[in-house]
């Protein structure tokens, strides 16, 4: 969505309540007054696009995936905890494009552990995820898998399936994150069967995939 730079006058209290609520938002001036004329106007900004679809994927989450506070109306933060001593907590975080084309986002696990065992773990469980994932969506006909894994954080770009409308996005989101949430727990939960729970995890991959056609 393009944008232009335009003049217009406003009393100084009107910009001291803008500014005022920008900062509370996390936005800045410009962007403020831009959804506030969309709003008005009924127009869609992308913020708005990006609050539909993070309003249906909130709404598929499971209970144990805490919403975390954030300002940004592109973000969308959780945090879950591991059955395994000392509860450490695993961080999704889903960070949209304002203007999506081939991937409309990023998503970013990442492990809260001083445990250097379990970050071993981790990298481990998630470079196999990566494999599955990449392979499974070749054989669906995408070849621009895009992730990346450390021995703390896995990242990877969501593709964007332009036949779906927000919701629809939003759903896929939601049920991608379950799907994968739930496996990284059963993981933990049980002794670091790598084998077991890949193979769990490629099973519940190919339906979603087949699913979402993406």
């Amino acid at each position: 969505m393009n944008k232009n730079v335009y003049s217009i006058v406003l009393t100084d209290n009107v910009i001291r309540a803008v500014d005022d609520e920008a900062y509370r938002r996390g936005t800045n001036r410009s962007n403020l007054i831009n959804q506030i004329l969309a709003e008005y106007l009924s127009c869609v900004t992308p913020e708005m696009r990006m609050r539909q679809i993070f309003d249906s994927a909130e709404a598929l989450l499971r209970r144990e995936m805490l919403l975390m506070q954030q300002n940004t109306p592109s973000v969308l933060m959780l945090k879950t905890a591991l059955q395994y001593k000392y509860r450490p907590t695993v961080n999704y975080k889903i960070e949209l494009e304002r203007n999506p084309e081939l991937y409309m986002g990023r998503l970013k696990v990442q492990i809260r552990t001083q445990n250097e065992l379990l970050k071993t773990y981790f990298e481990r469980f998630f470079t196999e995820v990566a494999c599955i994932e990449e392979n499974v969506l070749r054989d669906y006909g995408f070849n621009g898998y895009k992730s990346g894994v450390s021995k703390d954080c896995f990242t990877r770009l969501l593709v964007n399936n332009p036949s779906l409308g927000e919701e629809e996005k939003g759903a896929v989101i939601g049920e991608y994150l379950n799907m994968l949430d739930e496996t990284v727990k059963e993981f933990f939960a049980c002794d670091m069967e790598l084998d077991h729970a890949l193979a769990k995890y490629q099973d519940r991959f190919i339906i979603f995939t087949d699913k979402h056609k993406i």
